[in-house]
C-alpha cells in the first residue's frame, strides 16, 4: 500500500509496543523517516530515530516534537488503561491518567501545529477508544480521558483545517 509518505517525518508517541510499535513499523514500511517515543528502549523497526520521555510530564511531548524536527505527521497515542473500581480510583489515579491519556496529546499539539503550518499543512492522528463513546464500567479513568481525546480530535480539526492540516 503506498500511503504517501516516503521521506515524510512522521512521530509516533508510545510506540514501543502494541498499536504504537505497529503504526511505526508500518510507517516505516512505507518509506516514512518514524521518529518513535516512549519510556524504554527503540522498538527497533526501522524508524531513523528514537526519543526516551515520559510524556505524562510538562515539557516532554514539547521536547520529543523538537527533536523530531520538520514534522508532517503526529501520531499521538501513548496511554495505559487497567481495570479498576471507579469508587477506588483516587484523585492522584484520576491526575495521572489526565497527563498522560489527555495532556500529552494537547501538549504534543501545541507544539507540532506551528511545525506544520511553516510547512504548510500536516496530519494529527489521536488514537482513541470505542471506551470514549462507550464507557467501559472496568476502566473508569481511561473511558473518561479516551472521550477528552475525541472531543480535543474535533476542536483541533476545527481550529487548523483551514491551516492544511488534518
Amino acid at each position: 500500500m503506498d500511503l504517501g509518505l516516503r521521506e515524510r517525518v512522521c512521530l509516533v508517541t508510545g510506540s514501543t509496543g502494541g498499536i504504537g510499535r505497529a503504526t511505526a513499523e508500518l510507517l516505516a514500511g512505507e518509506g516514512a523517516h518514524v521518529v518513535t517515543c516512549g519510556r524504554g528502549e527503540s522498538p527497533g523497526v526501522g524508524e531513523a530515530s528514537h526519543v526516551v520521555a515520559d510524556l505524562s510530564q510538562p515539557g516532554e511531548p514539547e521536547r520529543v516534537v523538537a527533536e523530531a524536527g520538520a514534522l508532517d505527521v503526529l501520531v499521538n497515542n501513548v496511554g495505559y488503561a487497567e481495570q479498576r473500581d471507579f469508587l477506588a480510583l483516587t484523585d492522584r489515579d484520576w491526575d495521572e491518567a489526565w497527563q498522560l491519556n489527555v495532556m500529552s496529546f494537547v501538549r504534543a499539539i501545541r507544539a507540532a501545529v506551528p511545525v506544520m503550518q511553516g510547512r504548510g499543512g500536516g496530519v494529527i492522528v489521536n488514537v482513541s477508544s470505542t471506551a470514549g463513546k462507550r464507557p467501559s464500567t472496568g476502566m473508569p479513568e481511561y473511558s473518561v480521558t479516551k472521550a477528552a481525546v475525541l472531543s480535543l480530535s474535533r476542536l483541533v480539526a476545527d481550529l487548523y483545517a483551514g491551516a492544511g492540516i488534518r
